[in-house]
């Protein structure tokens, strides 16, 4: 494996960045997830978050990141090529992205971490970005083209890290949270690890929370940003589509076989302009 890289950020989103080589903590603190790690099992409609899928400039830059930075394993599925973390892969495609997430419906997404004290460490070791305010537990980390990832600690995880939530923004978060429980089957419930209990409505899928909070402002959809779409895995797609369907909700692309592979995908736009990919069979093995 090359050699480490981290970034220094010049305020504002859209700035060039700085590469420099990483100082490396060689102290073990974010070993690479196992690679028996999944996807959470699917919950009573079929349904787990699968994967957040990020359309950049540099492939290497985002592969080195998500793996050295914060502990993710890559692995393939046939002509796939993923990153693991116990509950969400990520994949990236090399694109000019129209802009970051922020201005968009989903703003960012968010990982907890066993042992964040190491963590914090390796990152002001390696020069990244970090926005942290009054709380210790918690900030973001920033990698390249504007993506910003929540971070938490969390000792009793069992696991070095973890997904944690998705975070998407609208004028309507009570519609927003029907619409993803009929959807997807997800529970309504309370966002956890806030200082306010009550403190933002969201839903819970197997592993992960989805999470909406209120905007004033209009936001973008998130296709052609560096936070292309989210990806929802299923157990069986061609009975989900039609389940969707009957519903009212519109398929936009059909169910369709990803050559060379098992994995089956479809896509759709929810109400607010998340783009979405319905996969089945996108864990490796399956």
């Amino acid at each position: 494996m090359d050699k480490p890289i981290a970034i220094v950020t010049v305020s504002g989103p859209m700035k060039a960045r700085s590469w420099v080589p990483a100082l490396v903590v060689a102290s073990g603190v974010l070993a690479t997830v196992p690679a028996a790690a999944q996807l959470a099992p699917p919950n009573a409609a079929g349904v787990t978050l699968g994967h957040i899928h990020l359309a950049v400039t540099d492939v290497e830059a985002h592969t080195r990141f998500f793996t050295t930075m914060l502990g993710g394993t890559t692995v393939t599925n046939g002509p796939l090529s993923l990153i693991q973390f116990p509950g969400i892969y990520i994949m990236l495609r090399k694109a000019e992205p129209t802009g970051p997430p922020a201005g968009s419906v989903v703003n960012h997404f968010g990982l907890v971490f066993r042992d964040l004290p190491a963590a914090l460490a390796l990152w002001k070791a390696s020069n990244v970005h970090i926005e942290q305010s009054g709380n210790p537990n918690q900030g973001y980390v920033h990698a390249p083209d504007g993506v910003r990832v929540e971070f938490f600690g969390d000792p009793a995880l069992t696991v070095p890290v973890k997904m944690d939530h998705i975070h998407a923004y609208g004028a309507d978060t009570p519609a927003m949270q029907g619409w993803y429980a009929q959807a997807f089957g997800g529970v309504p419930g309370i966002r956890p690890r806030v200082s306010t209990p009550g403190w933002i409505a969201c839903d819970f899928f197997p592993g992960m929370n989805w999470s909406f909070s209120l905007s004033a402002e209009k936001l973008g959809p998130t296709r052609g940003r560096s936070l292309d779409h989210i990806g929802f895995d299923v157990t069986n797609l061609d009975e989900f589509v039609k389940t969707l369907e009957a519903r009212g909700i519109a398929v936009e692309a059909p169910p369709r076989q990803i050559p060379n592979s098992k994995t089956r995908v479809a896509f759709l736009t929810d109400p607010w302009g998340t783009y979405i990919e319905i996969t089945e069979n996108l864990a490796p093995g399956r």
